[in-house]
């Protein structure tokens, strides 16, 4: 294993790597900022729905991660996180937003990386947060591209949201725990093959949770149906959700942090 320096040096490289791939400069926001992340936050969710202006000053005071993505054009996303101490001292990455004009360049693995870094460096091993486990590219950064792992299924964690993205869809979440110098976050972050993952019952997801929700709003709502029942039967079973090689969700007991088998066709990182 690495040892905690070489860990924080290659996560700060892997940092800046991911910025100049994207094509943004990542830094931590300034009071100045603050307008632009706010921003970002409600054109993604909605009005309402950002911390405001004084929450946010009130966080960078304190040293929260605040983070800001900026391009040649302005600032094009952003992230927000906070120390939480249930279950261990962790930073919860609350936020983490890409405008519509820079989504598909990497900006929120950029942003997630940065943070990673911050967190090493002030000695800080953990971070954790939720998304929607019905979409499909969200779970394949979460698990896969960066090596966090399901810990917690929460059903309508939110209550009913009414925001830009979930409207009046259930707000059922998958808690992440991306522990930051763990075998299967270094794996991943080198872009090493994944496991295999061993486990009988799983659930397939649509392609385009969102788009199906916005187009088929009947059927999104079978989809999430179905999706809660596997997911709480998987949890009474004790298994924990991974993604397969065709990024559908597998349940399993496997140790988080197994290594390929020489047996396995292992999931390629991506």
């Amino acid at each position: 294993m690495p040892t905690d320096s070489e860990v924080l040096r290659a996560a700060i490289d892997q940092a800046a790597a991911a910025c100049a791939a994207s094509g943004v400069e990542v830094r931590p926001a300034a009071a100045s900022d603050l307008d632009e992340v706010i921003g970002v936050f409600t054109a993604t969710w909605g009005a309402g729905r950002s911390p405001d202006w004084p929450h946010l000053r009130a966080m960078l005071q304190a040293g929260a991660t605040v983070l800001v993505a900026r391009d040649d054009a302005g600032a094009v996303g952003a992230t927000y996180g906070f120390v939480g101490w249930s279950g261990g001292i962790h930073v919860h990455s609350h936020m983490n937003a890409v405008l519509a004009r820079g989504r598909g360049r990497g900006i929120g693995v950029a942003l997630k990386l940065v943070q990673r870094a911050v967190c090493l460096e002030h000695g800080v091993d953990e971070m954790r947060w939720t998304f929607d486990p019905l979409i499909r590219r969200n779970a394949r950064m979460n698990l896969v591209r960066l090596g966090a792992e399901v810990v917690e299924v929460l059903p309508d964690f939110y209550g009913e949201l009414r925001d830009a993205i979930s409207g009046t869809d259930h707000s059922d979440r998958f808690e992440v725990r991306w522990r930051l110098a763990a075998p299967r976050a270094l794996r991943a972050l080198a872009r090493e093959p994944q496991p295999a993952w061993r486990g009988d019952t799983g659930f397939a997801l649509v392609p385009d949770y969102e788009a199906l929700r916005a187009d088929a709003p009947e059927q999104a709502a079978h989809h999430r149906d179905a999706a809660r029942r596997a997911f709480a039967a998987a949890v009474d079973a004790g298994l924990r959700p991974e993604l397969d090689a065709a990024d559908d969700y597998v349940f399993t007991d496997d140790d988080p942090d197994r290594a390929p088998s020489p047996g396995d066709t292992p999931t390629e990182g991506r």
